[in-house]
Order: C-alpha cells, then sequence, then structure tokens
C-alpha cells in the first residue's frame, strides 16, 4: 500500500494507546474485536468497569432513562432521580457526609473538591503526597506529582499546590519510613504553608497511578490527626480506590476515616461517565450558591447508571467475590515470586493490586506478552514504570483470575 492509499485517521494522536486493539463489543471481563478475537480485560477501563461490561442491570438502567431524559439540566430543573441517588450514596459514604455534588469525571470532581475547601475554610493552599494523580486539567495537574509527562509542557501550572512526602513501600523500616514522611508533612507546614493558609490536604488512601500503594495506617491517621488539629480539611481522593475496588465500598472504611469531603468517580456507574462529591451539609452551605456548577453534572442517565450500579454491589456476594478474587490473585502472584525474583513487592487492597518490578523493561515485555500470547490486558503504573497494575471488573470469576495468572506466568517465563 503506497502512501497516499494509507486510511486516513481524523483522530487526535494525544491519548497513549495500551493496545492497538480495535474493539467492537464486551460483556463481563472480555471484550471482542472487530475481527472476532476475544482478550481478558484487567485493564476495565482504568478500573472504572467496575461491574464488568455492558452489564444486563446498568445497560437496562440507561436504555430506559434514555427513553425519558438524556439530559435534564441541573440548574434548569431537578429530574426524578438526583435526589434518590444522594439518598443512596449518604447511605454508603463514610460518617457524616450526607451532602452531594455530581459532575462527570474525577478530575472535574477533585477540582470541585478543593474550590469547596478554600470557599468553606477561606484559605488559598493545597497539600498533595508525592506519587499523587488527580487528573489531568490544569488544577489537577498541578496537583497530580506522580509522572512528569502529565504535566511537561502544560506550565505555568496553577500556584498554592504543596507536595509532601509519600512513604516508600519498598524502604526496609516501614515504621522509620513513616515517622519520616509525617515529619516531612510537619515539616511544610513550617517552611512553605503555614496551617493558617492550608484549606485542605488531598490524598488517595490508595495511590493510584503512583503504583498502587495503600497508605499504611499509623501514616494516613497520623494526617487526619494533624488536619484536625490544624482545621485543615481532609479530602479523600476515592476516585480510583471507590466503589468496591479495594473489598470495601471505599477505601478508607478500611481505615475507620471519616474524611470532610470524599472524591467518586470511575466505578460509581461502570463506564458511564459520571462523578460525584460528597460532604457534610455545614461545609456545603459555605460554598456560595452559583459559585460552580456544570452543564452536564447530575446527567440523568448517569444518575440510572450509578443507581443501576449501587444496586449490584449492594449484594452481600459482591463485595465478598472482590475480597475473595484479591487473595486468590495476590496467593498466585506470591506463588510465581517465589520463582521469579524480578518480582520484588505484591501490595494491594482487594481488586487494587500492584506487582513491584526491579526493572521497567521487564514490565513493558510482560505486559506485551500477555497481551498478544494470552490475550490479557493489563497496564503499568508508578513514577518509574515498575509495577504492573491488576484492576480487573469487579464481577471477576474465580476461573478468570486463573486464566490470567497463567498468562502472567506464561509471560514471566517467556521474559526471564
Amino acid at each position: 500500500m503506497t502512501a497516499s492509499s494509507q486510511p486516513t485517521s481524523h483522530l487526535s494522536n494525544v491519548w497513549f494507546s495500551v493496545t492497538p486493539l480495535q474493539v467492537s463489543h464486551g460483556k463481563g471481563c472480555w471484550v471482542t474485536t472487530t475481527s472476532g478475537e476475544e482478550y481478558l480485560d484487567f485493564a476495565a477501563g482504568i478500573a472504572v468497569n467496575s461491574t464488568g461490561h455492558a452489564h444486563p442491570a446498568v445497560a437496562a438502567a440507561i436504555g430506559a432513562q434514555a427513553q425519558r431524559f438524556i439530559h435534564a439540566q441541573v440548574n434548569v430543573f431537578k429530574h426524578d432521580l438526583l435526589e434518590p441517588l444522594a439518598a443512596k450514596l449518604a447511605d454508603l459514604t463514610p460518617g457524616p457526609i450526607d451532602t452531594f455534588f455530581y459532575a462527570n469525571s474525577g478530575a472535574e470532581i477533585t477540582e470541585a473538591a478543593v474550590k469547596l475547601a478554600k470557599q468553606a475554610t477561606k484559605r488559598p493552599h493545597t497539600i498533595v503526597f508525592s506519587g499523587s494523580f488527580h487528573g489531568r486539567t490544569h488544577m489537577a495537574m498541578a496537583m497530580t506529582t506522580s509522572k512528569t509527562g502529565y504535566r511537561a509542557g502544560h506550565a505555568p501550572l496553577p500556584s498554592g499546590v504543596f507536595v509532601a512526602p509519600y512513604p516508600d513501600p519498598m524502604a526496609p523500616d516501614q515504621d522509620a519510613e513513616v515517622a519520616d514522611a509525617l515529619w516531612g508533612f510537619d515539616h511544610l507546614l513550617k517552611s512553605m504553608t503555614a496551617p493558617e493558609e492550608t484549606a485542605c490536604v488531598i490524598l488517595e488512601p490508595v495511590l493510584g497511578e503512583g503504583g498502587y500503594i495503600p497508605a499504611p495506617p499509623a501514616f494516613i491517621h497520623g494526617i487526619v490527626e494533624r488536619c484536625r488539629q490544624h482545621g485543615i480539611l481532609f479530602i479523600a481522593d476515592e476516585v480510583q480506590s471507590g466503589f468496591g475496588r479495594t473489598g470495601k465500598m471505599f477505601a478508607v472504611d478500611h481505615y475507620d476515616l471519616e474524611p470532610d469531603i470524599i472524591c467518586m468517580a470511575k466505578g460509581i456507574a461502570s463506564g458511564f461517565p459520571f462523578a460525584a462529591l460528597g460532604t457534610r451539609r455545614e461545609l456545603d452551605d459555605k460554598w456560595p450558591t452559583g459559585s460552580h456548577g456544570g452543564t452536564y453534572g447530575g446527567n440523568a442517565m448517569g444518575c440510572a447508571a450509578a443507581l443501576a450500579t449501587i444496586e449490584v454491589m449492594s449484594d452481600p456476594a459482591f463485595l465478598a467475590n472482590v475480597v475473595a478474587r484479591g487473595e486468590q490473585l495476590q496467593a498466585g502472584i506470591r506463588e510465581l515470586q517465589q520463582e521469579h525474583a524480578t518480582i520484588t513487592q505484591v501490595r494491594g487492597l482487594g481488586l487494587m493490586v500492584g506487582t513491584e518490578f526491579d526493572d521497567a523493561a521487564r514490565v513493558a515485555a510482560i505486559t506485551k506478552h500477555c497481551l498478544e500470547e494470552g490475550h490479557l490486558i493489563l497496564m503499568n503504573a508508578g513514577t518509574y514504570g515498575r509495577t504492573l497494575r491488576w484492576m480487573p471488573p469487579l464481577v471477576v470469576s474465580e476461573h478468570e483470575i486463573a486464566l490470567a495468572l497463567a498468562a502472567f506466568g506464561a509471560a514471566l517465563k517467556a521474559t526471564a
């Protein structure tokens, strides 16, 4: 084929590609290409397809809602799913959180959380943590520190964001590592942003793009303690870790913590673009009416998808499966680790599992082999690209985990 007869694409090249696959449809944990090949999808839309591809209950709810309203703009009138979803979220979210704002994406919600914190406290600054990912809009980029690639070329970014250390999971003495990280936080309050000018701390209870690293309990409790002491709002970014991903509805539930603000997106609506911010009514009352909003926030079809997703997850067997499959996955990886010293750590909660390697090139080779030979879709994570992350749909079966482990084991041998 000559250059002039090459097919023309009208799509932007700004998206990076995990695979070259052209897919036609998906069901459960599987996607099918336009040429009819099936792949086991352990990327799940980057931890979005919580109930799998095209879950019948979610698809039916979206279809039924589309016959009533596709878009009912929330500033103009209130459709009849806004309050029922908020009531469900009030039941699910930790502690006294009872008031909700809706948007379309994680980046929108993390930005909204910071805007609310600034209004509520009348303070200008935000503290994030090394390895963080909070989105790709300008403010969210300023809060993102997991990779320079997310920020490079977009400066100047918004000011008023300060970066505190996050404990290194590979440090040999974890108690000392936590103590050092907390000292670093205290030092930041003394040296760069005083408590009285710090509106909020925003933290992923499990670092996502930073490498699937659960926060050590002593660290996250130490941070929350300091927030309470100084009147700083604690924001839990549960965009990737929320809605069952860690085996509990929210990752903060593992720590018995009550954030002031919680950010939700990704798995909340099984892949339909939807996001929510949860807070206490007393804080929301400090957010001036009209000072924030969005055309599509609270989209009727998104609310329907979220309600259907929550209904599916409300079956006790749902989260029990997440826990069991996560244990099966980690046990299988650790068994393979005995034969492959290149695996330096296995970590995670539920079905948010990271496998750390000593070499990024090995991770790339393994993901390539898994895709091409095992028809298994995986992704990497971490600042240095050394983490292989496992984030299958939460409906994954014991058999599908076994298939994935077999493909992973074959890739380990082939790339040794």
